[in-house]
């Protein structure tokens, strides 16, 4: 359903090395020699919670950074490396108490079953906020990495793959049953087997049988996202996501992706089922947007080559992202995902800044007002559906 006007703003960052900017890594505050440390993580996320954010999202992939569509570009002068995203959510979630966390996966070339218990538990030790953002690749090089077959699928296949990789991890997640824990020393039954179930799932690209090795996770369905850059990727988004990202330009290109994929949502069916739309920007905010001009600038200089990511970016003050927002959302978003350029100016830009400006105008929290990221997202905890179905009369 789409949201209502009175429905709170929803902010989230993505948190991605040094930043967004190929030569974030290089300036004042970047810590460069930190950037595969718990620490660096830690501290990003207390930044993202003290600003109320619902959630942060941490990048990921299966091939090292590269400006060529073909490969490694062999190129020194940029942030090269990541951490493992599910890993690294799982090590900072004890550092917080309220802040969603959202890890990338390939499903193109992961098991859904490594997957599923992968961000079981990290809504486990989160303690219901965890998330799953699925991604695709269609890059060869990607390919050769796994060898499971002998070239990339077609885009719409990919996208098909992927649906039917969520539906398989939704299955697992709901494999065991609440209470399926009995943990009673005295008759030595630790679970009850009547509430684990096989999923059986069989579709074109995966088989799986289940149950899962993890129990149910305390949201019972983790937050899942998928990202669209251009219409390929709406079906995905309306079958199988609770957060969709849309890379659009402008308020009209917003307005068509919007009404496109909740075309999709409703005529699968699923048009009741909540589905928040989250505009994707990349900012470099300062005091004047004459200083964020010559910032962005001074670093597509040292790049040495213009920022060109594939979302829009934007480069002002916090007041005038707010007002950027605000027309956005009017064309149908609830949210949005922020690209720091730098981490370590537009992060806290973001929080000490920017969302003050949002307060003030009425349009986000003043304090948390839920300890899951479905509560945060005003979601509901869904039922499971094999406990459902075992208590439907025999026909």
């Amino acid at each position: 359903m789409p949201p209502s006007d009175s429905a709170p703003l929803r902010l989230a960052v993505s948190l991605d090395g040094a930043g967004a900017h190929p030569a974030s890594w290089r300036e004042p505050g970047a810590r460069p020699a930190e950037l595969f440390t718990a620490r660096y993580w830690a501290a990003l996320v207390a930044e993202a919670e003290a600003g109320l954010l619902d959630f942060v999202t941490f990048e990921d992939g299966l091939a090292l950074q590269s400006s060529s569509p073909g490969g490694h570009d062999e190129r020194t002068d940029r942030v090269r490396g990541r951490l493992d995203a599910v890993l690294t959510a799982a090590r900072v979630a004890p550092l917080t108490r309220r802040l969603g966390l959202v890890g990338a996966v390939t499903a193109t070339h992961t098991e859904p079953f490594h997957v599923s218990k992968a961000v079981a538990t990290l809504d486990h030790v989160s303690r219901g906020r965890a998330g799953l953002h699925v991604q695709v690749s269609g890059l060869p090089h990607e390919e050769r990495h796994f060898g499971r077959r002998p070239a990339p699928l077609a885009e719409d296949e990919l996208h098909e793959e992927a649906t039917e990789h969520v539906e398989a991890v939704r299955r697992l997640w709901d494999s065991w049953e609440d209470g399926a824990e009995i943990r009673d020393v005295a008759t030595g039954r630790f679970v009850d087997r009547a509430k684990l179930h096989h999923i059986d799932y069989e579709g074109r690209h995966f088989s799986v049988r289940g149950p899962s090795i993890t129990p149910r996770p305390p949201q019972g369905q983790p937050v899942v996202s998928a990202r669209a850059a251009d219409s390929a990727a709406y079906g995905l988004i309306a079958r199988s996501a609770d957060i969709g990202h849309l890379l659009t330009r402008n308020t009209a290109q917003t307005r068509a992706a919007v009404t496109a994929v909740r075309g999709l949502r409703a005529s699968a069916g699923l048009a009741e089922r909540p589905l928040h739309l989250f505009g994707e920007l990349t900012v470099f905010l300062d005091e004047s947007a004459a200083a964020a001009g010559d910032r962005r600038g001074r670093l597509d200089e040292a790049a040495p080559d213009p920022y060109d990511g594939d979302t829009a970016a934007f480069a002002g003050t916090a007041g005038q992202l707010a007002d950027l927002l605000q027309e956005r959302r009017e064309a149908g978003l609830s949210g949005f995902l922020l690209r720091p350029a730098v981490i370590a100016h537009d992060l806290p830009a973001v929080t000490r800044a920017l969302v003050p400006e949002l307060q003030r105008r009425g349009l986000f929290r003043r304090e948390y007002e839920a300890d899951t990221l479905r509560g945060l997202l005003g979601l509901d905890r869904p039922a499971n559906r094999y406990a459902a179905a075992a208590t439907l009369p025999a026909a």
